[in-house]
C-alpha cells in the first residue's frame, strides 16, 4: 500500500440510513445526534430522507428537520430523493443537494421506488435540473451495485450502463451502494474502476455495509485504488428497508480508525465521533453494531492486571 497521506472525504449518513430502520425518535433527538456529529470534523452530512412517510415513518418529519438545519453553518448537507415528488420536497425545504437514488436491478427497483431501472434512469435529467436550478448537485447513487435480493448478482456491464446513463443526462457525482453488504475488495475494485472507465471526470464514491464482515476491507479496497469518498454512519446503525436481509453500514469511527493509521486522513476527531455514537445509542434505546464503539476505543484505559501472589485473602 502507498504511504503517501491522501485527503478521504467520509459522509455521515446516521441521520438518514442509520436512523430509517429504527422506530420513530423525537425531532430533537435528532438533533442532538446532528450537534454531536457536527463536533466530529464531518463536512458532509446526509441528513433525511424526503419519501413516502408511510413506507418510512422513521423520516416523515424530514421538513423538520430541514427547517433546523440554519443552526450548523459548516455543514453541507444533503437528501436522499427516489423520484420528482421527493426532489421538489427536498429543494423547497431548503435542501439542494440531491442524492437520486436508481437500482440497478429491477427487483430491487420495484421494490424500493415502484418502477424498472430505466424508468427510474430516465428521470435523472429532471431530478438533475431541479438540484441545479437550486444551486445544489444530483448525486445518483447506483443500489444493488454489485448483488440485488431478489434478481442475484448484478452484472458488471449493468452497473456501469446505469452509471453511464445517469452521468449523461445531469448527474453530477456517482456513488455506488454495496446495498445488502456481500461485497469483497476484489468485486469492489472491479466495478469501481470499471465505472471510472465509462464516466471520466465523474467522483466515483461508495456506500458500503458490513453486513457479512467485509465492509471495512472493502473500505481499505476502496482508497488503495484513489476512491476518496465514502459515506459511513456513526455506530454503524442503519440498513435498507426495501433490501431484505441488509443491515449495518460501515461504521465511522471503525473508518476513521483505520485510514488514519493507514497513512490517509480523514479531518474526523475519533474521540469525538465515538462520543456521537453514545448520543445515537442513547436516542434509539439499544446497542450499536460497531465494535470499536463497544471496545471504547484504541486509547481507552485497561485496568492492570493483579500480579501473582498479591491478591489479599
Amino acid at each position: 500500500m502507498s504511504t503517501d497521506t491522501r485527503s478521504v472525504d467520509v459522509r455521515e449518513v446516521v441521520l438518514r440510513d442509520g436512523l430509517q430502520l429504527e422506530a420513530p425518535i423525537p425531532l430533537e433527538a435528532k438533533l442532538a445526534i446532528l450537534d454531536a456529529v457536527s463536533r466530529t470534523g464531518v463536512c458532509r452530512v446526509e441528513v433525511t430522507s424526503f419519501v413516502s412517510p408511510s413506507a418510512v415513518p422513521a423520516l416523515a418529519d424530514a421538513e423538520q428537520v430541514a427547517a433546523a438545519l440554519h443552526r450548523w453553518p459548516g455543514l453541507r448537507f444533503s437528501a436522499l430523493v427516489a423520484g420528482h415528488g421527493g426532489a421538489r420536497r427536498a429543494v423547497a425545504a431548503g435542501i439542494p443537494d440531491l442524492e437520486y437514488v436508481i437500482s440497478a436491478s429491477d427487483g430491487h427497483s420495484l421494490a424500493n421506488a415502484a418502477r424498472t431501472t430505466d424508468e427510474a434512469v430516465a428521470a435523472t435529467r429532471d431530478i438533475a435540473a431541479l438540484a441545479h436550478g437550486a444551486g445544489g448537485i444530483c448525486e445518483a447513487i447506483v443500489a444493488v451495485a454489485w448483488d440485488c435480493p431478489f434478481d442475484g448478482r448484478t452484472p458488471v456491464a449493468r452497473t456501469v450502463d446505469v452509471a453511464r446513463r445517469a452521468v449523461d443526462l445531469g448527474a453530477d457525482r456517482l456513488c455506488l451502494g454495496d446495498t445488502i453488504g456481500t461485497l469483497v475488495p476484489a468485486r469492489l475494485v472491479e466495478v469501481v474502476e470499471a465505472v471510472r472507465d465509462a464516466c471520466p471526470g465523474t467522483d466515483v464514491g461508495v456506500h458500503l455495509h458490513d453486513t457479512r464482515g467485509a465492509g471495512i476491507a472493502c473500505v481499505l479496497a476502496a482508497v488503495q485504488i484513489g476512491v476518496t469518498s465514502l459515506d459511513a454512519s456513526t455506530g454503524g446503525l442503519g440498513g435498507c428497508p426495501f433490501a431484505p436481509g441488509a443491515s449495518g453500514n460501515i461504521a465511522t469511527e471503525e473508518v476513521v480508525h483505520l485510514l488514519e493509521g493507514s497513512g490517509f486522513t480523514t479531518g474526523l476527531d475519533l474521540t469525538r465521533v465515538l462520543q456521537a455514537a453514545a448520543v445515537v445509542e442513547e436516542a434509539v434505546g439499544h446497542a450499536l453494531p460497531s465494535r470499536l464503539h463497544r471496545a471504547g476505543g484504541p486509547s481507552r484505559p485497561r485496568p492492570r492486571p493483579v500480579a501473582q501472589g498479591s491478591r489479599s485473602s
